[in-house]
């Protein structure tokens, strides 16, 4: 397929050449606090089928037995240079070798966790029929999400009964408009909102907004 070929070339390449930064980021994330370089979680991919993600770690060792998994905006299970890697989106370089493994794509809906999958419905579940994706129009669409997480007074609550749902409608909306070449369109869009910090939501792109993000604005699970 063109999409798995593009893929893979696209992710062994950026690999070869991002291999100094890499190296540099796993051992920055070591020096800075006690722990593991990485930090793998099991998600659900294609056909429900579980897969382990891979992203730098960016909270203290064992973040993930003090508290939910979300992240808001502030959360102190942060390092100091996690928060610097979630502002840039360098946590997330690992999954090159989860697209190059093939349990992910470059783009497509982004993977979540088994106890939020099964709160999806019938019809949510639809987003499980592709390859999930390291950038997605859900990605791009909450974007500012921890800061929404950090002024409810119940954030897994609001994750759970709002965030999720809009998450995966969003996702949903890819499953309609794939291509390779809107793959090529949301990859610099993704890219393009990351170096300006600041993108027009895709949830809000009809309306002709431009909503400022703050670095740190999302959740991506525990780490």
């Amino acid at each position: 397929m063109l999409k798995t070929a593009f893929d893979r070339l696209v992710a062994a390449s950026a690999i070869l050449l991002l291999s100094p930064i890499l190296l540099a980021i796993a051992i920055a994330v070591r020096v800075d606090s006690r722990g593991p370089g990485l930090f793998c979680q099991v998600r659900i991919g294609q056909r429900g089928r579980p897969f382990r993600i891979y992203k730098f770690r960016t909270m203290i060792d064992g973040a993930h037995r003090m508290s939910a998994n979300i992240s808001p905006d502030g959360d102190p299970r942060i390092t100091r240079v996690g928060r610097v890697l979630r502002g840039w989106y360098l946590d997330e370089l690992p999954q090159l070798f989860n697209v190059l493994k093939g349990d992910m794509s470059l783009v497509g809906p982004r993977p979540e966790t088994p106890e939020y999958v099964s709160l999806y419905s019938a019809d949510e579940r639809r987003v499980l029929s592709v390859r999930p994706g390291l950038v997605g129009p859900s990605t791009l669409g909450c974007m500012d999400e921890s800061e929404r997480l950090a002024q409810e007074p119940d954030p897994g609550h609001y994750y759970t009964s709002v965030l999720l749902h809009e998450r995966v409608r969003l996702d949903l909306d890819y499953l309609r408009r794939r291509s390779l070449r809107y793959d090529v369109r949301l990859l610099l869009r993704q890219a393009t909102a990351i170096l300006r910090h600041e993108t027009k939501s895709y949830r809000d792109e009809h309306e002709n907004k431009r909503v400022p993000v703050r670095p740190a604005g999302r959740r991506e699970g525990s780490y």
